[in-house]
């Protein structure tokens, strides 16, 4: 089961996925030069939206249908520290694509 977990720190932002950088697959979705963000919405966070489904799907098409709402509603809400689970993320899946917001 993969884990993902992000940090705010004085030096910067840390993304990891399983102890490893994680790509912002800017070769399947470029949507900002500058990285990744969070706690709001913006192109930054919906990178990191992105990543994270892609990573987790492997599949592009589906990680492109879904980072919008995953940023607002997953995303957006992150605290300056966060982890998500695979099990997480696949729980967060199935609620957007039943169209569920919780």
């Amino acid at each position: 089961m993969a884990s993902y977990a992000g940090d705010r720190t004085i030096d910067g932002i840390s993304v990891l996925a399983d102890g490893e950088p994680l790509s912002p697959y800017y070769d399947q979705l470029r949507l900002t030069e500058h990285g990744f963000e969070w706690s709001y919405e913006g192109p930054e966070p919906a990178q990191l939206a992105f990543a994270l489904l892609y990573d987790h799907l492997h599949d592009a098409t589906a990680a492109k249908a879904l980072y919008e709402s995953f940023m607002r509603r997953i995303v957006a809400n992150f605290g300056n520290e966060w982890e998500l689970s695979s099990a997480d993320l696949d729980e967060a899946v199935t609620a957007l694509r039943s169209g569920r917001t919780g």
